[in-house]
């Protein structure tokens, strides 16, 4: 079948990374613009693959294009419902071409292209003609195909708008279930090959990490592919309906992360978050200086108020990783009226980039709207604090609350009892302890958040990590 392309495709190559140093040229992706597109239509020129724009030997090594793939499928028992199972597909069957790296979805798409794939004659035919390929051979209801890659940047921007609207149509009507309505959420582990520990649950309120999936388009995926990579998880019984934790959903992660995590909250960034990838579309992170939550998205490109940027915050989280404080997420799930329900949702959020914010207007609380400072208000802790205490955010009420409510400290000769009224955040920045000897800190019911606390003794200070 790809007798005429340059390079090996098999499943062997899913999950092959291109580091910098080995890469020709880059595709979209955070330093430019991109998006691919599946429709269903009623006629198709079948096996046409059409290029638009430079073309991989016109291209300089070590730069970055727009990029942008639009496929068309006709079939008699194929409908528009199924349009973003199938666009889903483009990533995991692109991974099979060796020397192409894909990632992500929709509009988030970041593609490589290896020096040793290009110095074999690879181009954007290539890609089509694989993929026209391998969609058909997976789902044999698809009967004609047409490709279209564009690298043209005017082509690129039209594209990516017209894309952007049917995006929103798609997600607009997930929107109309919640996970209450529902006796069967869907899971996805189309990620392992890049995060293998990683299972995306994918509930009405919760859409998949990368954003290319719904509820909607998970129900319709399970049943065209029931050997595929998304599967329904029955809920089983509610164990905390806030916190969105189930019992079978426990098992059902338990099983597919091979054992590494045994619960996990959908609504909440604290103690068992939702794991995450590598292709989500933003980062919801704990500010313990605050006891707030920043968002960050894929396209910001400075610094959050932790001192880093989105890079280096997906660095930590992604790879499958469970990590308290942390958490991937769709930038539709911030338009779900569960949105981090547990943590206080957008009463909690004390910070989020200006453009990210302006797309989420009509979602965000009118009472709390600008009360939420961006990049352009403020990036340092000290300058949020001061904004936040000047717009009078809800976040104020929880200091004042923490403060009354302080933890109790009970002392001996050579130990310190702490035991806080707060469950899920104790803030104790200073401690006082015994005036000589050895000492130790026994918390009980309360977790420290704070990167140091200062150890008070006969009147010296001394910071300990």
């Amino acid at each position: 079948m790809f007798e005429d392309i340059p390079v090996d495709v098999g499943h062997v190559y899913e999950g092959e990374r291109i580091r910098s140093a080995n890469m020709f040229v880059e595709l979209a992706g955070p330093k430019s613009v991109g998006a691919e597109l599946l429709r269903v239509v009623e006629k198709v020129d079948d096996g046409k693959i059409e290029v638009i724009g430079p073309d991989t030997d016109e291209m300089i090594e070590g730069e970055s294009y727009k990029f942008v793939l639009q496929v068309n499928v006709q079939g008699d028992l194929l409908e528009e419902e199924i349009e973003g199972v199938l666009e889903t597909k483009i990533h995991e069957l692109s991974n099979y071409i060796q020397g192409y790296m894909h990632l992500n979805h929709r509009d988030q798409i970041w593609c490589r292209i290896s020096k040793e794939a290009f110095e074999s004659g690879f181009k954007f035919k290539h890609i089509g003609k694989v993929l026209g390929i391998l969609l058909k051979e997976e789902f044999p209801i698809i009967q004609g195909i047409e490709i279209k890659i564009s690298t043209d940047p005017k082509e690129v921007e039209k594209f990516v708008e017209k894309a952007m609207e049917i995006y929103e149509k798609r997600d607009a009507m997930a929107r109309e279930l919640s996970d209450e309505d529902v006796d069967v959420f869907y899971g996805c582990v189309m990620c392992q090959s890049f995060a293998p520990t990683h299972v995306c649950i994918v509930s009405p309120d919760r859409s998949g990490l990368c954003g290319a999936l719904t509820w909607f388009d998970c129900r319709a995926s399970a049943k065209i592919d029931p050997e595929g990579p998304v599967f329904e998880v029955n809920k089983g019984n509610t164990l905390d309906d806030v916190r969105g934790e189930y019992d079978n959903v426990n098992d059902v992660v338990a099983d597919k992360s091979q054992g590494t995590f045994n619960r996990v909250y959908l609504h909440s960034v604290f103690e068992y978050p939702h794991t995450s990838c590598g292709c989500f579309e933003a980062v919801a992170f704990y500010i313990p200086d605050l006891d707030g939550i920043g968002i960050v998205d894929r396209s910001f490109k400075g610094e959050t108020p932790l001192g880093v940027p989105f890079s280096s915050m997906a660095g930590q989280c992604s790879g499958g990783k469970q990590v308290e404080g942390f958490t991937g997420i769709c930038i539709e799930y911030m338009r779900s009226p569960k949105f981090l329900q547990a943590d206080g949702g957008y009463e909690r959020v004390i910070w989020l980039p200006k453009e990210l914010k302006d797309l989420l207007d009509d979602f965000i609380p009118e009472e709390i709207k600008d009360k939420i400072p961006t990049e352009e208000d403020a990036t340092k802790i000290k300058d949020i604090k001061e904004f936040l205490s000047k717009a009078d955010h809800p976040i104020i009420i929880r200091w004042e609350e923490t403060e009354a409510e302080k933890i109790e400290t009970k002392k001996s000769d050579d130990e310190i009892v702490m035991e806080s009224t707060i469950p899920q955040v104790a803030y104790a920045p200073e401690i006082s302890v015994p005036a000589s000897g050895e000492f130790r800190i026994i918390l009980k019911n309360a977790k420290i958040y704070a990167e140091k606390v200062i150890i008070r003794r006969n009147e010296n200070k001394f910071d300990k990590s």
